[in-house]
């Protein structure tokens, strides 16, 4: 864990003057144990979408400055990618960017014997997600979402 703080702030804080002098922006970061491994995964994006050679670029760029800064006791793995076409919406900023598109949204405990729905994000304020699907709107408190990611693949490959 971070000295004094919380891991993915204090990366963060750290990762996003390096992504804005490489031009890409910080979607999310993540830091997770799986098995007996420790991972950071920083997702960047950019308009125009992220190349590999951006995920090689920011990986050189952060790595040492994370190393310097010794915010994780542990030993881990560091991963850059894009987020992918099935993006997470986890953000405030996220949500604002992507209303109008198509998403796929789980909900925590089960709606009428639903627990996933798909529509256009049509809205988000204060914590309400809504989403139009067959010309009816239904609301969604965040709080009670397991997910709510992009529904890219539509019309996919055609």
């Amino acid at each position: 864990m971070a000295k004094g703080g919380n891991t993915v702030q204090a990366v963060t804080a750290l990762a996003q003057p390096i992504a804005e002098k490489l031009g890409v922006s910080i979607w999310d970061i993540r830091f997770v144990k799986e098995g007996a491994g420790w991972y950071l995964r920083i997702f960047i994006d950019k308009d125009g979408g992220v190349s590999i050679d951006d995920c090689v670029d920011f990986t050189h760029a952060i790595n040492d400055p994370l190393d310097e800064a010794d915010l994780i006791e542990q030993a881990y793995c560091l991963e850059v990618s894009s987020p992918g076409i099935e993006r997470e919406l986890k953000r405030d900023e996220h949500f604002a960017a992507c209303i109008g598109q198509p998403v796929k949204l789980r909900t925590i405990r089960p709606i009428d014997g639903e627990r996933e729905f798909s529509g256009v994000l049509s809205g988000y304020a204060d914590g309400v997600i809504t989403l139009t699907a067959d010309d009816a709107e239904t609301t969604f408190d965040k709080k009670e979402v397991a997910w709510v990611k992009l529904d890219d693949f539509e019309g996919f490959g055609d």
